[in-house]
């Protein structure tokens, strides 16, 4: 069989966290009960007008500079025109001729090493309703709630050739957008959503092949699917002498398989003009001056000035700045306690278990950083010992729990009297005179067993180090 090279580009739509959408003041609130959030604007209503929200120009200029983007200092509106029911009318307000922005990239890195992968254009534009299919019933309803909610639009360049760079890709827009704070970037609630345009060639040759675009992608885990199967189709048709179908398709991940949805749709099919109803957006530098003096820290300074302030493993670093959610949390904990150690320690061990044992994100996590800081504190002061530590941070983890208040009320706190130490310790070599006989014999595992008896009376609650030195002193005597 002949070898295939993969090319790939993408249509990544980011919704913005503004408070209103694109173009009226209605919430764009998620969640709530449907076409709650719409007015005559969000709606198509006849003679309603748009009038554009100054902070979406913002945020997509932020994010257009912090991928390295040229901004479009004079900028319009377009209409992209098409039928469809959850469009209320019947036309898109998005930016065709003269994007915000253009010719920017980023730096991936993946197994293969690292890559840049050019931004042909970011552009603006509202996000359409939701429709609501109902089998049973056999209807569909429409939810305009999300009519209206701005979308920046990030066209790549057909740069990528394998799913990995193109989830290092995804990764990369996302935690962008995040340490921006330009939009939560959660998938599973469609504030971010990925067209993947394929096709496929022989190696070694420069024309590209047909495309296909695929939607319906909702994850990281089904996008890599989607173009390990697409690609494994095209290939398929081309070894029977078929030709690759120019097509949208929609992917089905209960499937694993994607099927034809209409034919791909050019430029000119949606008889784009210039929005009416809209003047030209005309940045001056001075307001791209004011965008950059605001742009936060974004992750590679982050990194540098972490190995500078704080006493932690680059792999650490690493792992704690892939979510902004994280690399707060661990900032303000450490500002609290100043144990930057500790707090890695914390995070890396304990907070990434619980959150793998539940499938979490990091943006779920809802623990407060002075909670942490104070469990830090006790278990550094040796006011509960470090197993009752690690049972105390999964209370914060799931509740939130004030420790200070959860240890004194649940009776946590290390037995330090050395009378009741002496007498736990003497019960339990008391009870298991074979383990007692068995250490002096010199086997060293039966101090183990004892060790783990005498933690077990004492519910955890003493320190390690205060119970080895009393099992000696008390075997000794003997």
């Amino acid at each position: 069989m002949a070898q295939y090279e993969t090319v790939i580009g993408l249509e990544v739509h980011i919704e913005l966290a503004t408070k209103t959408k694109i173009f009226c003041g209605c919430s764009t609130e998620f969640g709530s009960a449907p076409n709650t959030h719409t007015c005559p604007v969000c709606t198509g209503m006849p003679g309603s007008l748009p009038v554009l929200n100054k902070k979406v120009v913002e945020y997509a200029m932020a994010l257009g500079l912090a991928t390295n983007c040229r901004i479009t200092q004079v900028c319009k509106f377009d209409r992209k025109n098409y039928f469809y029911p959850d469009n209320p009318q019947n036309y898109q307000i998005s930016q065709l001729y003269l994007p915000i922005a253009r010719d920017g990239f980023v730096e991936i890195e993946t197994a293969a090493g690292k890559k840049s992968v050019r931004i042909h254009e970011m552009h603006m534009e509202e996000d359409a309703g939701k429709l609501v299919h109902d089998e049973w019933d056999d209807t569909s309803l429409v939810d305009y709630n999300r009519s209206g909610v701005p979308l920046v639009e990030i066209v790549s360049e057909p740069d990528m050739r394998s799913s990995d760079e193109v989830i290092a890709y995804l990764e990369k827009l996302r935690m962008t957008a995040q340490y921006l704070g330009v939009s939560d970037c959660k998938l599973q609630e469609g504030s971010m959503r990925a067209d993947v345009n394929l096709s496929v060639r022989r190696a070694g040759t420069e024309e590209l092949g047909t495309r296909t675009e695929m939607k319906n992608l909702n994850s990281f885990k089904a996008i890599a699917h989607a173009i390990e199967g697409e690609r494994a189709r095209q290939i398929e048709l081309l070894e029977a002498g078929k030709e690759v179908v120019q097509e949208t398709r929609r992917w089905d991940d209960n499937k694993e398989s994607s099927y034809a949805m209409r034919s791909k749709e050019d430029a000119q099919d949606y008889r784009y003009f210039p929005e009416p109803d809209l003047v030209p957006v005309v940045i001056s530098d001075e307001w791209i001056r004011e965008v950059k003096a605001r742009q936060p820290e974004l992750r590679p300074e982050k990194l540098e000035r972490y190995s500078r302030e704080f006493d932690i493993p680059r792999y650490d670093a690493e792992l704690i700045t892939e979510s902004k959610k994280v690399a707060d949390l661990f900032e303000k904990t450490v500002e609290l306690c100043g144990k930057p150690k500790k707090v890695s320690n914390w995070i890396m061990g304990e907070m990434f278990r619980l959150m793998k044992e539940r499938g979490m994100e990091a943006e779920e996590l809802a623990f407060s950083p002075e909670n942490l800081a104070k469990l830090i504190d006790l278990a550094d002061e040796g006011t509960i010992s470090s197993s009752v530590a690690k049972k105390v941070f999964e209370k914060i983890f799931t509740d939130n729990v004030d420790p200070e208040k959860y240890v004194e009320e649940q009776g946590l706190k290390t037995v330090n009297d050395e009378g009741a130490l002496k007498e736990a310790v003497e019960k339990v070599l008391a009870d298991n005179p074979q383990a007692v006989a068995d250490y002096k014999g010199g086997k060293q595992k039966a101090f183990g067993a004892l060790m783990g008896q005498s933690m077990r009376a004492l519910k955890g609650k003493a320190d390690p180090a205060s119970v080895t030195k009393m099992i000696k002193e008390l075997l000794e005597e003997q």
